[in-house]
């Protein structure tokens, strides 16, 4: 069996219950080096045969598991973040279900919730915003046309973008050119929940000036949206007068 296990967002702790009992098990681990806190791998097992895949192909990660399945090890591939969003497992999942692999998948902390909690900020505030845009810029990977940063800046929703750090100030003119305000706050968070955690905070007028000189090239969430430091309306879940199945409203 191969367990495809997200690894959370950096910190150690944030490894599901289930996720580190699969590491703690496993004969074969490949681990997304370039992402993957290091510290995850003192939960393996001793003898436990250990790759980084950082260098390798699919082809050579799918052969590692082959032969470990020839073997009858239990592999675990060891993925950042939640490995559903952006994590490259679709083809891998392909070439597995083509060989005839059993696998399963451990859901992970994802990168923007870990943000959300460094800025201690909820998403989806009343009368603010109450949807969230996960998405990244246009780079080397194509984005359809409908779902350009442009179009979907025209909902002023929240929105978390990854993968465009590098990319700034292009992630700033397609936000403004799609209708968000230049006074639209933006908040910046670099390798969320890490020790060198690092945030940084401005406007879409300001953020490209901010973050000069603050070594921040690389793992960094973009999150913009009005929620961030605004007034809003209290939830009607708590509401002394709002009734719902296990609540009696108060008069």
């Amino acid at each position: 069996m191969v367990h495809i296990v997200g690894a959370g967002p950096g910190d150690p702790e944030l490894i599901t219950v289930k996720g580190q009992r699969y590491l703690s098990e496993a004969d074969v681990v490949i681990y997304a080096g370039s992402l993957v806190n290091p510290a995850l791998l003192d939960f393996c097992q001793e003898g436990a045969e250990i790759h980084n895949s950082a260098s390798m192909t699919l082809d050579e990660v799918v052969c590692v598991i082959e032969k470990a399945e020839r073997e009858g090890k239990t592999t675990v591939r060891l993925h950042t973040g939640d490995p559903s969003v952006y994590g490259a497992i679709q083809e891998q999942m392909d070439a597995f279900d083509k060989k005839k692999i059993a696998y399963d998948i451990v859901p992970g902390v994802s990168s923007c919730f870990a943000a959300a909690a460094a800025l201690k900020q909820e998403y989806t505030l009343p009368g603010i915003s109450q949807t969230v845009i996960i998405t990244r810029n246009e780079g080397r990977t194509p984005v359809p046309e409908a779902e350009k940063l442009r179009s979907l800046a025209a909902h002023q929703s929240t929105m978390c973008i990854y993968l465009s750090i590098t990319m700034l100030d292009k992630v700033v003119t397609e936000l403004l050119a799609g209708g968000y305000t230049p006074d639209t706050p933006i908040a910046i968070v670099q390798r969320a929940s890490w020790p060198e955690q690092k945030i940084v905070r401005g406007t879409l007028a300001t953020i490209v000036e901010e973050i000069k000189d603050k070594n921040i090239d690389r793992t960094a969430m973009i999150v913009v949206s009005r929620c961030l430091g605004a007034d809003y309306e209290l939830s009607r879940l708590y509401a002394p007068e709002f009734s719902h199945m296990f609540r009696e409203a108060s008069k």
